[in-house]
């Protein structure tokens, strides 16, 4: 068994407070797509590419590291120095299916009130 945690915080992001379709209001994260370089698929879906390396020293609750993974020719136009500080998104743990805990590494809230921004539809 594969199990793992995404830190959704470690992408650039802010959290927004927007009206749902009942009227309540909605807590969200709105992730941009570019900022974040997320791959568009014509099909509609967007994806973030991840990869997973070995921990040198693995943990109770991971075995592996996750990042963001890119194309040879996207990390040679970015630079070591922007390539080493990619953040590490995420864990997981390689297991024969015991129960695992995962360490959610939060980080702080970006809070944002959209008022007078279109509702949600949901």
């Amino acid at each position: 068994m594969i199990t793992g945690s995404i830190n959704l915080a470690a992408m650039k992001y802010v959290i927004m407070e927007k009206k749902g379709k009942n009227g309540q209001p909605l807590k969200g994260m709105f992730i941009p797509i570019e900022a974040n370089r997320l791959q568009e698929h014509s099909s509609g879906g967007i994806y973030l590419n991840v990869v997973a390396f070995d921990m040198k020293e693995p943990k109770d609750w991971a075995t592996h590291i996750v990042k963001q993974s890119f194309t040879k020719k996207e990390r040679e136009a970015m630079g070591e120095d922007e390539v080493s500080s990619l953040p590490i998104l995420g864990n997981i743990k390689v297991s024969d299916g015991s129960p695992v805990a995962t360490d959610n590494n939060a980080a702080p809230d970006q809070v944002v009130d959209a008022e007078g921004d279109d509702d949600l539809p949901f």
